[in-house]
């Protein structure tokens, strides 16, 4: 590999971890330095950089990480996690000019966020990510600093907020700062304007406040983020004695993020952030993505499901940033409900695959089928397609075929079965099976998916939790059972039952 000329920090990160494949793609040679490189192994562009262990604190480790870098990008912030925090943040940022200078790079790319009130009105953490930005550009290096408002993405702090919100709670009585406006932007735009800063002699040793085309309040995104989800209109009452700590500790309560990570976000929710200086436009050119189509591209779950292993291990070719990725933390990107089942076998894999591929029509789902046709009954009822349909071949499956009240979404053979529910449901559901091959034995992974829409869909899936307890692990034991039947099989072994309910950054 090339000496790496471009340095990320901060690559575990939201951002650093979706800005490395974009300077990849660019034909950047790339070096990231990490607390703890080994959060890097997973990822899919890790043989393609260059990843060195060292911390923003340390002089020595990022004088030594930053011999022969051209750029250097500053993506690291505390988030207020410590009560001074504003303090570490401006001394991370000096040690990082101080270290840039030593080294020779020759430019320094910071996101900070938007807030036009250096005067004392900007919550702590607006006025942190300020100070950090004069505090790198106080040194010899040209620094190019870029100033956004909430990014549209999952894996987003702000977003991820947002999308709790409007997911749990069908009505909300919220603080004043619901009408505030703000000038949200999607990751990708953010991602070109990243890239393109060290691309473009013009942007170094400027500020450049970014946003998408739309300013909204934070109320409108709420409405929005419903519509675009498929949900029901929210009902929002702003009332004026909700005070940020209050706020945050609500927040905390009814969504998953971390109350020492929403407390920042919902006191610099209070801060008007809009672009009033539009200086980017003239140096790096672009028709920024509207708030709605950005909020559609994060909240898009099809592409996650298109590969046979978990959403936490996988991202897809050429996938939109605006997706979860591995590196993001388990709070991020939405809930999945999820049933799984596990068992070690030496039947076949072909054994297996044929057992599975041949379920539901004529020859019924092996277990509980009174349950199962109770169930396409009520569909039916309800003005669902029920089990009607059957299927076209009682052993052959296709991408696209229908077996009773589900769609064959994937198969691959002798490997994965996965089909999408097409019953009436308060969410989107898929029952899959993969076969993975340990050398003497076989595992069938059985799992049942559940994206709720909703109070709703979450009371759906765990009124039904009883009876996944009976179903979904009889049938994959019958599975087994009747696999281990076919010719040139064996005995079953070791089982392991999970049913869980966990965060979607995980594909």
């Amino acid at each position: 590999m090339a000496a790496p000329s471009i340095l990320v920090t901060g690559a575990t990160g939201y951002i650093g971890g979706r800005l490395v494949p974009a300077l990849l793609e660019a034909g950047h040679d790339v070096r990231c330095v990490a607390r703890t490189p080994s959060k890097l192994d997973a990822v899919e562009w890790r043989d393609q950089v260059e990843v060195v262990e060292g911390s923003v604190t340390d002089l020595d480790a990022m004088t030594a990480a930053m011999q022969g870098v051209r750029a250097a990008y500053y993506l690291v912030h505390s988030m207020g996690h410590t009560h001074d925090f504003a303090e570490r943040d401006r001394v991370a940022a000096e040690t990082f000019r101080i270290a840039a200078e030593q080294a020779g790079v020759e430019q320094i790319v910071y996101l900070g966020g938007l807030g036009d009130k250096d005067d004392g009105e900007l919550s702590s953490h607006l006025r942190s990510r300020h100070e950090v930005g004069r505090t790198l550009a106080a040194g010899t290096v040209p620094v190019t600093e870029l100033r956004a408002a909430v990014i549209i993405g999952s894996g987003s702090a702000s977003f991820e907020m947002l999308r709790n919100l409007v997911e749990v709670l069908p009505a909300m009585i919220t603080p004043r700062w619901v009408r505030t406006r703000c000038q949200p932007i999607a990751v990708r735009d953010i991602l070109h304007y990243l890239v393109k800063s060290i691309e473009t002699p013009a942007a170094a040793g400027r500020i450049f406040e970014v946003g998408g085309p739309d300013v909204v309040t934070y109320e409108d995104m709420m409405r929005i983020h419903a519509e675009v989800a498929g949900l029901r209109r929210r009902l929002i009452v702003p009332v004026p004695v909700l005070s940020p700590s209050l706020s945050s500790h609500w927040v905390g309560l009814v969504t998953s993020l971390p109350r020492d990570l929403a407390k920042p976000l919902v006191a610099s929710l209070q801060n008007e952030v809009i672009v009033n200086d539009h200086a980017i436009d003239d140096v790096i050119p672009l028709e920024t993505t509207p708030f709605r189509r950005a909020l559609e591209l994060a909240l898009h779950r099809v592409a996650d499901l298109a590969v046979p292993t978990r959403w936490s291990s996988a991202t897809l070719p050429g996938r939109d940033p605006a997706e979860p990725l591995p590196t993001d933390p388990d709070w991020a990107g939405g809930t999945l409900l999820e049933d799984e089942r596990t068992i070690t076998t030496t039947a076949s894999a072909d054994a297996l695959y044929a057992t599975v591929s041949g379920i539901g029509g004529d020859r019924g789902w092996f277990v509980a089928d009174l349950l199962w046709t109770l169930r396409g009954w009520i569909d039916s009822v309800v003005g669902g397609v029920g089990m009607r349909r059957g299927r076209r071949h009682p052993d052959d499956v296709r991408v696209g075929d229908a077996i009773d009240f589900w769609r064959v979404e994937t198969t691959t053979r002798p490997s994965l079965l996965r089909l999408r529910a097409e019953m009436k449901l308060p969410g989107e559901a898929w029952l899959e099976w993969s076969i993975v091959d340990d050398e003497s034995t076989r595992r069938l992974v059985q799992r049942a998916i559940f994206f709720p829409r909703g109070l709703l869909g979450r009371a759906y899936w765990y009124s039904l939790v009883p009876f996944h307890a009976v179903i979904f692990g009889a049938l994959s034991r019958e599975i087994v059972g009747r696999a281990e039947a076919l010719p040139l099989v064996a005995s079953a072994s070791a089982t392991t039952v999970r049913s869980a309910e966990r965060p979607k950054g995980v594909a």
